[in-house]
């Protein structure tokens, strides 16, 4: 079952988009396990449904997916613009317990992403490690995002943004960060791993990149950062490039990975 729509949100003080998956034989009064599933920058919440086979994993995996609007947030409280993050990771969980039998358990509980949305999905789950029993995070992007602040906040290369991803990402970083492109520790994935390594309760993290992806490097390098905390991590490459064909296949191998081992 797939169910298209909106919600009025508290926390972002407007109707937003919202795309659910529900497993077709749903039976009333069990539990079923949760996996927020985030999409990327310029995409929305049915990206998901379009792009892959979610709606047969929702059967096989016993799991109802649900995809919130995030616009181009980076998923972060943004500077000038909405708490997409506030948003997220507690006003939506409360609006679907309270309207779909998903169970509230850490254990049965993911947050999932690619790209943008593989950020959004590390720093959903490295934020709030009480949370989320499992992430999966495919091809994320700004990974290191202080080294990024620090190369593009002279004006100067601003220029060298819009060549390379067009000039909505310059307004982009100015409404999340701030005309000085503030740097926040609440923002940088490493420095969230760091605190969440500290907890007794922490999320299983799979990640995943493709061999012919342009944010290979940076993917690789932080699997290897990840690597030398204590973390139940995994990362696995194979043949594929930044887009639908690798997601899906990550997918796939994110759910059977985290829900054969529960």
């Amino acid at each position: 079952m797939i169910l298209r729509g909106s919600v009025f949100s508290q926390v972002l003080q407007m109707d937003t988009g919202i795309t659910v998956v529900i497993p077709d034989k749903y039976e009333e009064g069990k539990d079923y396990k949760a996996a927020y599933l985030l999409h990327g920058l310029g995409g929305g919440s049915g990206n998901w449904v379009d792009h892959t086979l979610l709606t047969l994993y929702a059967r096989d995996y016993r799991t109802v997916f649900i995809m919130p609007e995030a616009a181009r947030s980076f998923y972060t409280d943004m500077r000038y613009g909405q708490k997409f993050f506030t948003y997220v990771t507690e006003e939506l969980p409360s609006i679907c317990k309270s309207v779909f039998h998903i169970s509230a358990k850490p254990c049965d509980t993911a947050v999932i992403g690619a790209s943008m949305g593989g950020y959004g999905a590390l720093k959903c789950a490295l934020s709030k490690p009480e949370q989320y029993g499992f992430c999966a995070s495919f091809s994320p992007a700004c990974l290191y995002l202080k080294e990024y602040l620090d190369e593009y906040r002279p004006k100067g290369k601003w220029d060298e943004v819009r060549a390379a991803f067009g000039d909505q990402m310059v307004m982009d970083f100015l409404s999340i960060h701030g005309e000085d492109l503030q740097w926040k520790q609440e923002n940088e994935i490493l420095c969230l791993a760091d605190e969440a390594e500290k907890q007794k309760v922490k999320p299983r993290i799979y990640m995943a990149c493709g061999y012919g992806d342009y944010l290979r490097d940076s993917n690789v390098k932080f699997a290897a950062d990840m690597k030398n905390r204590d973390f139940d991590f995994t990362f696995e490459e194979w043949e594929g490039e930044h887009g639908w064909y690798f997601f899906d296949q990550a997918l796939k191998k994110a759910l059977d990975f985290g829900y054969n081992k529960r």
